[in-house]
């Protein structure tokens, strides 16, 4: 099942973009530092153009430290572009960014040419609980569901720096089908667009690989060295039994126990996890490619077909 979500309101903050952007000097975009591919809007290189980017990866304190690591070498080395990590225990957030953003926009400062700063992000990646910290106060309403945040707003992070905010938004189509699978275990797709028992089977397959540890260690399975060879739904089942869901007839509950799945990592109970490198997502983006650009042919060549169609008689 490819997962897809895009709002009417997510149009919306669109449009808002493609009309703030012409005043924007820096766009500062929040990732997800447990999955930084999956969390990058591509619509937004379309949005913003040329224009410096600023990648801060938030709530790295819920991520592998060395996945962090290679995904903050990967978007440094990116032409106009910064990468920085952020984390709830950050106090003083503003300065890093505006330091971060006055280094990609050096011409701009002072009162008569003040740095303007646009923030986006895809939903629920903790952009409202940011903002409230810069504004230091509760200027933008947060919680734990896709979509909270439907207004745009300005911040004023120095006297002369402005930092606008949009709402959360997705992409029309999300083509990498892992990495939608990977936004709706982070919170970031509405509950009507999955089934929690496949996002939980595809975040088990995409964690058992590399922290099987974690898995073991969070759910006291059996057969540690083997997690990794094991078949996603027995994982689920074996999860579900030791957690308690477990109905009359002693047949497991998946549903309780995809959503123990998927709320023990929203809320980091597995430990640190991230769930796609550079190079993972890259294979799986370009594999993706391939496979819209056959589809596209297909479309093109239907359609030839049918305009090249001879026009029947009526009987």
């Amino acid at each position: 099942m490819a997962i897809q979500w895009f709002p009417g309101h997510m149009k919306v903050t669109k449009n808002a973009i493609t009309e703030r952007i012409k005043a924007i000097d820096v766009v500062i975009e929040l990732l997800d530092a447990r999955l930084p591919g999956s969390s990058a809007n591509p619509m937004l290189a379309q949005l913003t153009g040329k224009r410096p980017k600023l990648k801060v990866l938030n709530k790295q304190d819920l991520a592998d430290p060395a996945r962090t690591a290679e995904w903050l070498a990967w978007y440094n080395a990116q032409p106009a572009t910064q990468a920085i990590g952020l984390d709830a225990s950050e106090k003083t957030p503003a300065l890093r960014l505006v330091a971060a953003c006055r280094q990609l926009a050096p011409n701009r400062g002072g009162m008569d040419k003040p740095l303007r700063l646009l923030i986006c992000g895809i939903p629920n990646v903790g952009k409202s609980t940011l903002m409230n910290t810069l504004a230091g106060r509760k200027a933008a309403k947060t919680g734990d569901e896709a979509g909270v945040t439907r207004v745009e707003q300005r911040i004023n992070l120095a006297s002369d720096c402005y930092l606008y905010d949009t709402p959360g938004m997705l992409w029309p189509k999300i083509i990498v089908e892992k990495g939608g699978y990977h936004l709706a275990a982070s919170g970031a797709v509405g509950r009507n667009a999955y089934d929690d028992e496949e996002v939980a089977l595809e975040l088990i397959n995409s964690v058992k690989g590399h922290y099987a540890d974690l898995l073991a260690a969070r759910y006291k399975l059996d057969e540690v060295d083997t997690i990794a060879t094991r078949h996603d739904d027995e994982l689920l089942a074996e999860i579900g039994r030791k957690r308690g869901a477990v109905m009359s007839g002693g047949r497991v509950n998946l549903a309780k126990a995809a959503e123990i799945v998927i709320n023990d990592f929203r809320s980091a109970a597995m430990g640190p996890i991230t769930l796609e490198s550079p190079s993972e997502f890259a294979a799986w983006l370009a594999a993706a490619k391939v496979v819209e650009a056959e589809r596209a042919r297909e479309r093109a060549e239907r359609n030839k077909q049918r305009r090249g169609a001879p026009n029947r008689a009526p009987r």
